[in-house]
């Protein structure tokens, strides 16, 4: 594993502000060269410290959609099945294995409730799911 030095953190911390930031302006806000600045993101990259850049959309620019968190319960030891059959949903946004009573969580989003109510149908019938547990996002206050 690759050892984060501050400097690395604090590219990091401005890339997720603004991945989109030109070299020279990610060396200005960090207060070194522009071969620093390029020097650190080819070695995160070559590390897989970075494993590359994406857009972030502002909630309120997407068109309708129901979004949501749902927890899901897995039976005896086929979480690596149903990571398998989740990770072609295109609805899941994202998955994560977790602790506790739930051992997935999974966002969620579909474009209106019949069809939200037909992804939850396909989750729950995935085989190795036991149970799940879903909440409706209404108003992201914090990303």
């Amino acid at each position: 594993m690759t050892l984060l030095t501050e400097l690395d953190r604090r590219l990091l911390a401005v890339l997720r502000e603004d991945g989109r930031a030109p070299v020279a302006e990610l060396a200005r806000r960090l207060g070194v060269t522009r071969a620093t600045v390029t020097a650190r993101l080819d070695r995160l990259v070559a590390a897989g410290v970075i494993v590359g850049f994406t857009v972030r959309v502002r909630e309120d620019a997407t068109t309708g959609g129901v979004r949501a968190i749902s927890l899901i319960e897995v039976a005896g030891r086929s979480t690596d099945s149903v990571i398998t059959a989740l990770g072609g949903f295109p609805e899941i946004e994202s998955l994560h294995s977790t602790n506790g009573a739930w051992d997935l969580v999974a966002e969620v989003r579909a474009p209106d409730l019949a069809a939200f109510d037909a992804l939850l149908a396909r989750i729950r019938s995935v085989p190795g799911v036991a149970n799940s547990e879903t909440s409706l996002l209404l108003t992201s206050v914090l990303r």
